[in-house]
């Protein structure tokens, strides 16, 4: 009795545990029963039937990403080069995958080659260069179309690098290098313009503000010169009445008179005219030095 548990248990451990699988996340088994397929297991735990059932293929759900080597494509203009693609692809249905195609990835890279070289056929080489967008949705709506039977869902396709013949790459970077001189000249001429103009500007508003201030200036020497004559006139008059307030007889006036005429005398002026009022002062004046001059004669003698 103990025999037959110990085989049983044997049987247990080499048959039946084996046979246990657990599908891990993001993957799907397919299974086959007999040589023909049976069904596909998703995540989780399953029993495979010992000696029946096999797994035919396990299959990731994951998005694959392919970097195919470059392919040589010939424009409509009759230039070759070579072109470098990404394929971003996802296994939909792992059945169709397994029996749809033999060495699927390999076919997706064969109808990537064959499709690029008729979408490129139909550009010339500066479209080729500029139309990147244009050849990726056109290459991912075909390759989509194409792979569908396969169980493939082509997500994006990109295309990586465009590499021209080497005299191509010269001549375009010497176009390149021409036209970065032909606008460095032209910004170099529009700074010049827009510098000269400045200038000019600088100079006009600095001869403005020049004349507006000698404008100032001169009317502020007017205004100076009127005040002073103002001031002047002022004080002329604040005397004037000082005088009339203080009771000045006609002497204090004939004085003021005389100093008048001695300051005239004093200038540079060469002629003098006298007041008629002022002309009997002076006859008197003359009448007395001569009164003087008598007396210092006959004490003299």
């Amino acid at each position: 009795m103990p025999q037959i548990l110990i085989a049983i248990l044997v049987i247990i451990v080499i048959i039946i545990i084996p046979n246990i699988k657990i599908v891990p996340q993001s993957k799907c088994y397919v299974i086959e029963r007999l040589g023909s397929y049976h069904t596909t297991w998703e995540h989780g735990p399953h029993f495979k039937i010992p000696f029946i059932d096999a797994i035919s293929n396990k299959v990731t759900l994951k998005e694959i990403v392919k970097d195919f080597a470059p392919q040589p494509v010939i424009t409509k203009d009759n230039v070759t080069m070579q072109i470098d693609t990404v394929v971003y692809f996802q296994i939909t249905d792992a059945k169709l995958y397994t029996y749809g195609v033999d060495y699927p990835v390999s076919a997706i890279e064969s109808l990537t080659a064959t499709t690029l070289r008729n979408i490129i056929g139909e550009l010339e080489l500066d479209q080729t260069l500029t139309s990147r967008d244009i050849i990726n949705t056109k290459m991912r709506a075909i390759l989509d179309e194409a792979t569908d039977p396969w169980g493939i869902k082509v997500n994006r396709v990109e295309v990586k690098n465009i590499l021209p013949p080497r005299d191509i790459q010269d001549a375009m970077e010497k176009q390149m290098r021409a036209e970065r001189e032909r606008r460095e000249k032209i910004l170099q001429a529009e700074g010049e313009k827009k510098s000269s103009i400045l200038i000019a500007e600088g100079e006009k508003e600095s001869a403005i503000l020049r004349a507006e201030a000698q404008m100032m200036s001169q009317i502020k020497i007017a205004e100076g010169k009127a005040e002073a004559m103002l001031k002047i006139k002022e004080a002329e008059a604040k005397s004037i009445k000082l005088l009339k307030d203080a009771g000045a007889d006609e002497s204090v006036l004939r004085l003021k008179s005389f100093e008048a005429l001695e300051t005239m005398a004093n200038g540079k002026a060469t002629k003098i005219i006298v007041p008629s009022e002022l002309q009997g002062i002076a006859t008197f004046g003359t009448t007395l030095k001569e009164v003087i001059k008598d007396e210092k004669k006959d004490k003299s003698k």
